[in-house]
């Protein structure tokens, strides 16, 4: 374990943060900013949010008895594991054995193995799809064949990204469905795979602050997939722009959810679709959502900061952003703001072409993950995209439309 400290005021409070990579260095940027003392915990020794910490940690997160140890030897008032959740468990147990105000070890578990979760929500009355554990290709396949009755989704019971995600059709060879099972469970850290009802229609998720119970709805996403196989999302846009009834509907999915799971006090990230008029939970992360939706993308859209709110909570303070009532966004206009990442053809890369279009007026930030010689993959989860825009408008619809644009303008040529 390596270490870098800075000098502590005895008034600060402390925070730990679980992981430092790049979508949780504005949650470590935006506590120091409080007058927080972070403490940030990553594997990774040049991760980039270690630098912004007023301690920089560099050890394995997942280890349960290594980061007790830390917490306490840091006296730490408050714990977050943003938008991510391989160390849900961890956080769970410092809170368990530290008292801090968060979610419990026994409610990590059931917030991140979709087979527990998929029980609690069928035992909450929470909408779901119908949902089978497997452990082996052979039962997943008779399963497949004798009980599901269309199409499914193979899933990994642990994890996340949409690693190991995959559809498979009514009319599948087994050769085929054996490759996208052993997929699944290579990705799986649990070593268990669902096999579950595809539930067809477009896909949304809504944020969430938990205080004592009591959910707070920040904001309703639309999202943008690969499509089947994979499912990959290739972006977000906020606020929704489907009918009222439509987001009532995921309102109160989202909300049955977290009754279901027992979430007290924590962020939420609540991903679901909809067929046929109904909304169905597909997963709920007790945290916050990744790809820029909760430490961006929700502040562009109402006002609201997210982040603030999230550390507020994990330091056991009732968020500002939620003591208007009765809605928490009802003193916020709503701006458009989308989100859309570049998904070149696979090959090698030989040119990146309008470039300076990413400097634009309606631009607030973009970023190309890769150079020309590198090997762009086939986009089979959130780890293969190429890069992203975001864009904000005057509205969600000038803000998509702005952003495709700028998605079919800029040119990655591979060979």
């Amino acid at each position: 374990m390596i270490t870098f400290a800075a000098v502590i005021d005895s008034r600060m409070k402390k925070l730990l943060v679980l992981a430092a990579g790049p979508l949780q260095a504005p949650v470590i940027k935006r506590a120091r900013e409080m007058g927080i003392y972070v403490v940030a915990a990553d594997a990774n020794p040049k991760a980039v949010g270690l630098k912004f910490a007023n301690k920089a940690v560099v050890t394995d997160i997942c280890s349960e008895e290594g980061m007790l140890a830390i917490a306490r030897q840091e006296q730490i008032n408050g714990m977050l594991h943003p938008c991510t959740e391989v160390a849900m468990n961890v956080l769970g147990r410092i809170n368990d054995e530290l008292g801090l105000n968060g979610i419990s070890r026994d409610t990590a578990l059931r917030a991140t193995n979709k087979y527990l979760m998929r029980e609690a929500f069928a035992q909450g009355g929470a909408p779901n799809p119908r949902s089978m554990l497997t452990m082996d290709v052979d039962h997943a396949w008779s399963l497949f064949q004798e009980v599901i009755g269309g199409d499914a989704i193979l899933k990994p019971t642990r994890n996340s990204g949409s690693r190991g995600i995959s559809k498979v059709e009514q009319g599948v060879d087994r050769r085929q469905f054996e490759r996208q099972y052993n997929w699944a469970m290579r990705e799986s850290r649990d070593k268990g795979v669902l096999i579950e009802q595809f539930i067809d229609g477009p896909e949304f998720s809504v944020e969430v602050i938990v205080w004592h119970g009591e959910p707070h709805i920040l904001a309703i996403t639309d999202k943008k997939t690969t499509g089947a196989p994979f499912f990959v999302e290739l972006g977000h846009n906020q606020p929704s722009i489907y009918p009222e009834d439509v987001q009532m509907k995921l309102r109160q999915a989202t909300i049955a959810g977290i009754k279901a799971l027992g979430l007290q006090n924590c962020a939420v990230h609540s991903e679901l679709k909809v067929q046929d008029g109904k909304a169905y939970l597909m997963e709920i992360g007790a945290r916050m959502g990744g790809d820029f939706i909760a430490t961006e993308l929700v502040r562009l859209s109402t006002g609201i900061d997210m982040v603030q709110a999230a550390i507020r909570v994990a330091l056991g303070e009732e968020p500002v952003a939620l003591t208007s009532r009765p809605s928490p966004l009802a003193s916020h206009p709503l701006r458009g703001v989308c989100i859309r990442y570049f998904t070149p053809t696979p090959g090698i890369l030989t040119a990146i072409e309008n470039k300076e279009l990413l400097n634009g007026p309606n631009i607030y930030d973009a970023s190309i993950y890769c150079q020309v010689g590198d090997v762009v993959p086939e986009v089979r989860s959130s780890l293969d995209r190429s890069g992203h825009v975001i864009v904000t408008a005057t509205t969600a619809q000038e803000a998509i439309a702005q952003a495709d644009d700028m998605v079919s303008k800029l040119k990655f040529r591979t060979k």
